[in-house]
């Protein structure tokens, strides 16, 4: 029998815990709850989500900090949920490698809408190759690291490496703005533009690439970009 995916929770107050899990156990989910960030972290050591819903407003720990090191130390897929409404903060949620943002008050159905969409686009091990080499580099996409051709490892985060991953699966061809959004999912808009120039300035800076003349992700002005390398996957 398939396991259920289990959500995890993070929010400090107990009735937007409870009309989550309700929701999203009722929609086929197994979920945990937890009102403070220490707490949560503890419980990361014996448990692997499929999903870390977020909120930012933590009473013992800035919750940008922890979107952070979920994506990039633990590979998560992370939706933040939270009250800050300002373009700014959506931006750097996005930035710091969280997967979605949801703005309180929400609709439970959305996020369990939310939750779904996630995980048709993260697709299981077992039906994704795991493991792509492209131009004296590595990509390990089932421990989030890049290898060099010396094998010295830089991690990149569950965000970097959809977009990675994006690339490496349409080599030398087209990826427009529009075609990142659809398959990444998210709204058009500023904020969803700025995370993907963040995201490919970091990957650029990971592979080493001269931000004045990139040799593998090359932008067309007005179009998107192309990744230019042999892509082999296994």
């Amino acid at each position: 029998m398939t396991t259920r995916p289990l959500v995890t929770i993070l929010d400090d107050e107990p009735a937007v815990r409870a009309m989550l899990s309700a929701a999203l156990e009722e929609a086929g989910f197994r979920t945990r709850g937890f009102g403070r960030a220490t707490e949560f972290e503890a419980a990361l050591q014996t448990m692997s989500p499929d999903i870390c819903l977020v909120d930012l407003s933590l009473p013992d720990r800035d919750g940008l900090s922890l979107v952070h090191r979920l994506a990039l130390e633990k590979g998560a897929t992370v939706i933040i949920i939270s009250g800050r409404a300002q373009v700014q903060d959506r931006v750097t949620g996005l930035e710091l490698g969280a997967d979605d943002y949801i703005i309180k008050p929400f609709d439970p159905t959305e996020v369990v809408a939310r939750v779904r969409a996630r995980l048709r686009r993260d697709r299981p091990a077992h039906e994704a190759a795991q493991t792509a080499s492209f131009n004296g580099w590595t990509a390990h996409f089932d421990r989030f690291t890049l290898e060099d051709s010396e094998g010295r490892e830089t991690a990149f985060s569950h965000a970097e490496g959809e977009v990675l991953r994006l690339f490496l699966e349409r080599p030398n061809r087209l990826v427009s703005r529009a075609l990142m959004q659809e398959v990444l999912g998210g709204a058009a808009g500023e904020s969803f533009d700025r995370a993907m120039d963040v995201r490919i300035s970091r990957l650029r800076t990971k592979l080493r690439e001269d931000p004045k003349n990139p040799r593998l992700i090359k932008t067309i002005y007005g179009a998107g970009y192309i990744f230019l390398g042999d892509v082999s996957w296994r």
